[in-house]
């Protein structure tokens, strides 16, 4: 393998692209790591000959992962990104064609949420001398055109390796990009199998060891002493946590922040832990899946400080929640995409350094007492109001509320919630006691059905010292719990609540809000006058869940699931605790709103009451110039 000039190593492209991703690392606050903790991959003709014998050939270097939906894969890397603070990801190789298209949606999510994955998808032959090949898509109107181009749109950055000698200067983009704490997302490099193959002399210094610094910057001094004037002349300031709070590690900076200043919190999907659930001047969740006290708290105030955050449209309340007249914006992220939305003073930075910076210039100032103590009493009062939830002792079946309830009390201080899509994220935003920074994992930027069991993996071999509770319904189930294999393959613990709602119950309730009833939301048969009405599908999820290697334990009370869930702990594999919830039971929505359009016009007098409801609630929303 060896040899060639001196300094230089003869090696194909995809041997040399495996020796450079293990020889990456980052470091941040003194602090190093490698950056790839090792490759997921289904191999095809794309990709077997070339990434898939450079895996077998440096195993020692770099661990393979196998998966069983390519999809899937990228989420269980987005997942384990996120949980390291995108300190760290895998990489995730297809083969060409549907392989690599799967792959797609999982590079969406990821770019959406700012984490890096780095995706190697087969390609068709370079030199074109070969084809039409296998699953090769053919387009009229350029020879250049490939699947893979679709990843373009959702990747934050994209090449195709012509020739071997390409991957040196793509490489090093690649890794600029992943390691960017403003620009990160998915990023592609589409290889072609026969270039793959091919060998090229690489300079030494391209497989050498190699660390990315990951810096704290600071804002802007000018922009910094704005946004403390807007700070001091505040008579009721609200912090927003997003995400960037966590992922910059600066939540006990926000602590110290928020306990000299009395300024309360509101937390985002993504920033929730921020703060403990039972600080008091911790609101909770804001915005569409919000509670009261932090939705009042917004309606009312005179300056926001959004806190990594980026602000969508579940946040905003679709841009009905700051109803101040005056409100202004301060906007801390490492994205000036997103510090400069709403017409914010933008501090372009890190958020613990700028944090910390708050923090010295506003030593000796605090907020009106009645604003500190109004923001304790509506936690204490959301304490008391998740309470009655938990405990709220539904008969048959228990609600939704009842079983987050139970997973909340099994979970440990360090455990951690993961889910993704449907009804859930809304209940578990408003409902579970977060304890700890990184206990709280629910993809909703992309809110992508089939996330929960590829994610809780991602976050179990990210942090296998935490129990991991994946959340998830049964329309998701049925989307995507294949790689509850993988778990079951690679000795990863997690313990699945599955909800059985008999079809789509977040939807379900969507639909009948907009006047449709429910409608294509339910597992029915087909009644004689060929509408979906019949009795339930006879399908039975944890017969499929024990097929899939999981041990499985029934639930159909909350008692009972609360055993179970003990029992789910003492064992040391995966299992699935399948319990079936009433679905109309569901947990409201507290002082928000959320812009779903109703048709226009309709013979159906439910869908006219709905249109006129909209009509009357979206004149709230607003511009923020």
């Amino acid at each position: 393998m060896s040899g060639g000039r001196a300094g230089r190593e003869r090696l194909t492209m995809a041997q040399a692209l495996v020796r450079f991703l293990a020889a990456q690392k980052v470091e941040r606050d003194g602090i190093e790591r490698p950056f790839f903790a090792g490759v997921f991959g289904i191999f095809g003709h794309g990709n077997v000959a070339g990434i898939g014998q450079a895996l077998h050939q440096y195993a020692d270097r770099l661990r393979y992962y196998q998966s069983r939906n390519e999809q899937a894969q990228v989420h269980t890397a987005a997942a384990y990104a996120r949980m390291t603070n995108r300190l760290q990801t895998l990489a995730c190789t297809s083969s060409v064609g549907p392989g690599a298209t799967n792959m797609v949606t999982g590079a969406a999510g990821a770019t959406i949420n700012r984490l890096p994955v780095l995706l190697l998808p087969g390609d068709v032959f370079a030199t074109r001398r070969v084809g039409t090949v296998l699953q090769q898509l053919e387009a009229g109107w350029s020879q250049e055109t490939s699947v893979n181009d679709a990843f373009k749109p959702v990747s934050r950055y994209w090449d195709r390796i012509a020739r071997p000698e390409q991957l040196i200067s793509a490489a090093l983009e690649a890794m600029r990009v992943l390691t960017s704490q403003a620009e990160t997302g998915a990023v592609t490099l589409a290889l072609p199998q026969d270039v793959q193959a091919e060998a090229f002399d690489y300079p030494a210094a391209f497989l050498q060891e190699r660390t990315w610094h990951i810096p704290r910057p600071l804002p802007d001094g000018a922009a910094l002493h704005r946004a403390l004037d807007l700070i001091r002349g505040a008579q009721r300031p609200l912090i927003v946590a997003g995400g960037g709070v966590i992922y910059a590690e600066a939540t006990q900076a926000l602590k110290v922040l928020v306990e000299a200043t009395g300024i309360p919190v509101a937390e985002t999907q993504a920033g929730k832990g921020s703060l403990p659930f039972d600080h008091p001047s911790n609101l909770g969740a804001i915005g569409a899946t919000g509670t009261p006290g932090a939705n009042r708290s917004a309606r009312s105030a005179d300056l926001v400080i959004g806190v990594g955050t980026r602000y969508s449209d579940f946040t905003t309340a679709s841009r009905t929640a700051f109803q101040h007249p005056d409100v202004r914006f301060v906007n801390v992220n490492v994205a000036e995409l997103d510090a400069l939305k709403h017409a914010g003073v933008a501090l372009v930075g890190d958020a613990r350094a700028t944090l910390e910076a708050f923090h010295q210039a506003l030593r000796g100032e605090a907020v009106d007492p009645a604003w500190r103590e109004a923001a304790a009493r509506y936690s204490r009062e959301w304490d008391h109001e998740v309470e009655r939830i938990y405990t709220l002792g539904h008969r048959p079946l228990p609600s939704q509320g009842e079983i987050v309830g139970a997973a909340n009390r099994s979970a440990g201080p360090r455990d951690v919630v993961v889910c993704a899509a449907g009804s859930l994220p809304g209940d578990l935003h408003k409902l579970w006691r977060t304890r700890d920074p990184k206990g709280y994992h629910v993809e909703y930027g992309y809110s992508c059905m089939g996330y929960e069991i590829a994610g809780g993996l991602g976050v179990k071999m990210a942090a296998p010292d935490r129990e991991v509770y994946v959340m998830v319904g049964d329309g998701s189930w049925l989307m995507m719990s294949s790689d509850l294999i993988t778990a079951v393959q690679e000795g990863c613990k997690l313990i699945v609540v599955l909800i059985d709602n008999h079809g789509f119950a977040s939807i379900g309730g969507l639909s009948a809000a907009v006047g449709s009833g429910g409608f294509g939301t339910e597992y029915r048969y087909r009644t004689p006058d060929g509408r979906l009405g019949g009795d339930h599908l006879p399908v039975d999820l944890a017969a499929n869940a024990a097929s899939l290697g999981a041990c499985v334990i029934r639930a159909t009370s909350v008692a009972e699931l609360d055993a179970a869930l003990a029992e789910a702990r003492r064992m040391d594999r995966t299992v699935v605790v399948h319990v079936e919830a009433d679905r109309e039971v569901r947990v409201g929505s507290y002082d928000s709103w959320w812009d779903v359009p109703v048709a226009e016009v309709s013979e159906e007098p439910s869908v006219r009451a709905a249109r006129r409801a909209y009509e009357r609630d979206r004149v709230a929303e607003r511009w923020h110039l």
